[in-house]
């Protein structure tokens, strides 16, 4: 289900918050697939970027909406047409065709004036230097530029990777041809196979100190923000740019009631567990209409807007990269540039912690994972139900879910639920991981 502009109250109650509250199990962070809605036109307006930030040390001042891996060209020419001047992009988004898209677009643009990125895992079997300088290059055949702005380590896993000398001496080297201008790093939070999870808040302080990094790319929301908060304020001190990804912890209704009845109907002890998830989901119902009567909600989009608007709030937040799908959502978007955060929006997801933020499975966080006796890499495989469910990469999603070298959340739907109880947000963590595996196995 899409919200528009034109829900009415009605729909909104019905549809949004007894299922949409809940829809934060999926970790549904973000707005439509694109597979739902392929924008038909470009429409008419004066939609424009109002403010602009400078990017820490690289002295760049980039659109505080920018964007995160752009899907339709229509959709990115239109958005760069109104100001934006930063995309985000990487030579993993769809095995490299997230590129060449921004090449086709770029063709008919001037160059220096948009700041793009991408960004290069680091393999263990490939930490060479030349190895480094190949697929930078590639990228840069892919992005048909002379040069990219900044290179990241995508993802990094832990501390130690911050300092592969051959990503740093390659970088060096591309730097003095005039392929880089500025190095990078990305995280996401724990990664799978680390004896001891190296968390977003430690890698990052850690890049901060190292003093190679110009830019960094890292979770941030309100309710997630204390970690994210203190590597900011770092970078502030250090003036290291900063862009942020997963700003909108607000769900929205994708079936979630049908999904948890069809699994509930599903025979087997294994699938107990379920009942109490549709529970707790319909717990909720009454507190989210009275929250929504409180604040005269009209729309999901009211709350989703004020996150973005706390987001931006945080001085030393350079740009929120946002996956911009459709026109509608580019108009929405571009009208938060340069707004303030206000009372209303303090009070108004104050309360929605409150109520509400024991459904969210925080990105980046992976305190559960120490306890779980198996090994199940927790915020790994949430992050990968977040491509499928909140990013439309579904196919991409299942593969890297088969791939995981670990223990996968089928070994969750049988286990007494450690991660549940060492969740400092008393989150339905076995359930979420349960269901995740359900939608990434197709099962």
């Amino acid at each position: 289900m899409r919200f528009s502009k034109r829900s009415n109250r009605r729909d909104f109650l019905r549809s949004s918050m007894l299922g949409g509250i809940a829809s934060a199990f999926f970790v549904k962070v973000g707005f439509a697939s694109p597979l739902q809605e392929e924008p038909a036109k470009k429409p008419e307006g004066t939609y424009k970027i109002k403010e602009f930030r400078t990017l820490g040390r690289t002295g760049w001042k980039i659109s505080d909406i920018s964007s995160g891996a752009p899907r339709n060209e229509g959709v990115l020419r239109y958005i760069l047409d109104s100001g934006v001047n930063y995309i985000d992009t990487a030579e993993s988004y769809g095995e490299g065709k997230n590129e060449k898209m921004v090449a086709e677009v770029m063709k008919d643009r001037n160059r220096k004036e948009v700041f793009i990125t991408s960004k290069l895992q680091i393999k263990e079997e490939e930490t060479g230097k030349e190895q480094f300088i190949d697929r930078t290059r590639k990228c840069l055949e892919r992005l048909q530029t002379d040069y990219i702005d900044c290179m990241m380590i995508h993802s990094c896993k832990d501390a130690a990777t911050l300092k592969t000398e051959g990503f740093h001496e390659a970088m060096n080297a591309l730097k003095q041809e005039g392929r880089i201008r500025f190095v990078g790093v990305s995280n996401h939070g724990t990664v799978f196979g680390d004896d001891i999870p190296e968390s977003m808040e430690t890698i990052l302080l850690s890049a901060a100190e190292d003093g190679r990094f110009d830019v960094m790319l890292l979770t941030y929301n309100f309710l997630n923000e204390q970690k994210g908060r203190k590597v900011l304020a770092e970078c502030g001190k250090k003036n290291i740019g900063t862009t942020i990804m997963k700003s909108n912890p607000v769900g929205q209704y994708y079936n979630f009631k049908s999904r948890l009845e069809a699994m509930e109907e599903k025979s087997g002890e294994r699938y107990e567990y379920f009942k109490k998830l549709v529970e707790r989901a319909k717990s909720k119902a009454d507190l989210a209409e009275d929250f929504i009567k409180k604040y005269g909600l009209e729309n999901p989009d009211d709350i989703s807007d004020a996150a973005t608007r706390y987001v931006l709030d945080n001085k030393n937040v350079s740009a929120i990269c946002l996956a911009i799908e459709t026109f509608d959502d580019a108009n929405r978007f571009l009208n938060l540039s340069g707004s303030k955060l206000t009372t209303r929006d303090q009070g108004m997801l104050y309360e929605y912690e409150q109520r509400f933020g024991d459904l969210y499975c925080r990105h980046s966080c992976g305190l559960c994972e120490p306890s779980c006796p198996y090994g199940v890499p927790v915020n790994t495989i949430m992050r990968y139900n977040h491509y499928f469910e909140a990013q439309g990469r579904e196919k991409e999603a299942m593969q890297k879910y088969a791939k995981l070298p670990t223990t996968k959340a089928d070994r969750c739907l049988t286990c007494e639920g450690f991660c549940e109880r060492s969740c400092p947000y008393g989150l339905p963590v076995k359930g979420l991981l349960c269901m995740s595996h359900e939608r990434l196995t197709l099962a």
